[in-house]
């Protein structure tokens, strides 16, 4: 009996000191996030955030969960303003009224970033949220997002997320393309 009081009273002493790792940063200085699609004439456009943020935080139980926070004001289409107008306008992100896509992901161990496989979650955008997926390619390190790059894509479908305009000039499918690092060490 003194045995398992003595783990509950370990146990509770332990929940708090790792409920209280701190969050990491991921680096947007060093990491990338973009997407493409086609035009229905067969172009590839290729979009990209240069404004986002990213934390990833470390859950009680040691699994981790990420969030990044993409600004869809400054999205931007390589090489066009025309397609970067549209991108931001009412009929795409609609930056006015819907400043931000957000992505919360479900939590996951780091065996996923080492290894690879399928990052699930939530993806917020225009206000719509839906669980999508992200396939995560097996690391080329020991510490990924420390020593090398998590590298991920996605598909999610514009339709789903209301943004159904210039559906005679652009693809209902868009592909999320990751390049992540954090700060400092894990």
């Amino acid at each position: 009996m003194r045995a398992l009081v003595v783990a509950g009273v370990l146990l509770l002493l332990a929940l708090p000191a790792s409920a209280t790792l701190p969050d990491r940063a991921l680096d947007t200085t060093r990491s990338e996030i973009g997407f493409t699609l086609r035009t229905r004439w067969g172009q590839l456009l290729e979009g990209r955030f240069p404004e986002w943020s990213g934390l990833i935080r470390t859950l009680p139980g040691g699994d981790h969960q990420v969030r990044l926070t993409l600004v869809t004001g400054g999205v931007e289409i390589d090489g066009s303003r025309s397609y970067t107008r549209i991108t931001r306008g009412p009929g795409f992100f609609d930056v006015e009224r819907y400043p931000e896509a957000v992505f919360v992901s479900d939590p996951y161990s780091t065996a996923l970033l080492r290894d690879g496989g399928e990052l699930t979650g939530v993806l917020s955008i225009r206000g719509v949220r839906q669980r999508e997926s992200f396939r995560i390619e097996p690391a080329g390190c020991e510490r990924p997002a420390v020593d090398c790059d998590v590298v991920g894509q996605g598909d999610i479908r514009r339709s789903r997320y209301a943004m159904d305009r210039w559906g005679y000039a652009l693809s209902d499918q868009v592909r999320f393309t990751l390049r992540i690092r954090a700060v400092g060490p894990a």
